[in-house]
């Protein structure tokens, strides 16, 4: 029995604190898994920015309501639910995500969570647990399934590694450059061929 885990953002939903720096134009939240690959780290570094900039999580919430899912995204998740399970394995928060998975039908995902204040401020985060993404596909492996897993950033690295099968999916430059061994897919069309020839 096989299981498809696919990252959120870059995958299927376009980068919220992207849209959130467009927004605000603050071009410093405009960094991602792509630049700083240690996501404490990297969530770390966005909440200090949105402190300094008296940002909370109204600010935030609203750059995530205000996205849809990619041009195609929707079509390609319903066709790939035909034929198999699908579990979003996600860096992302429950409180952004809501509005955009119920877009997507509300499938499977596994996520963190903020803890956000009465004065609307974010005053931490709380990860599911370290490395998670590879633990999830280990969990479903202990399910004897076998996992086929597809991602764009680094964060999604590990969850690649662990997987029976790794995709990269619309990758920057340098992740493809640095993971030579993963097939790429440039689009669903891609990305649908090649994940049902290992179906």
């Amino acid at each position: 029995m096989k299981i498809v885990c696919l990252d959120f953002e870059g995958v299927l939903v376009p980068e919220i604190w992207v849209n959130l720096a467009h927004q605000t134009e603050i071009d410093e939240l405009k960094v991602t898994t792509r630049d700083i690959s240690d996501y404490d780290e990297l969530m770390r570094y966005r909440l200090g920015v949105m402190q300094k900039h008296d940002l909370g999580y109204n600010e935030l919430s609203t750059a995530a309501k205000s996205l849809k899912p990619l041009n195609g995204a929707v079509e390609f998740l319903n066709w790939l639910r035909q034929y198999c399970q699908v579990a979003i394995i996600s860096d992302t928060f429950y409180e952004l995500a809501g509005p955009l998975l119920e877009t997507l039908g509300y499938p499977m995902t596994l996520c963190h969570r903020l803890e956000v204040g009465p004065d609307n401020k974010i005053n931490d985060y709380c990860l599911r647990q370290k490395d998670p993404k590879r633990h999830s596909v280990q969990a479903f492996q202990n399910l004897n399934y076998e996992v086929i897993a597809a991602g764009d950033s680094y964060n999604d690295i590990s969850m690649l590694e662990q997987a029976e099968e790794g995709i990269l999916f619309k990758p920057a430059k340098k992740v493809a450059e640095d993971y030579p061994v993963y097939p790429i897919a440039n689009n669903y069309t891609e990305l649908s061929d090649m994940i049902t020839a290992l179906l």
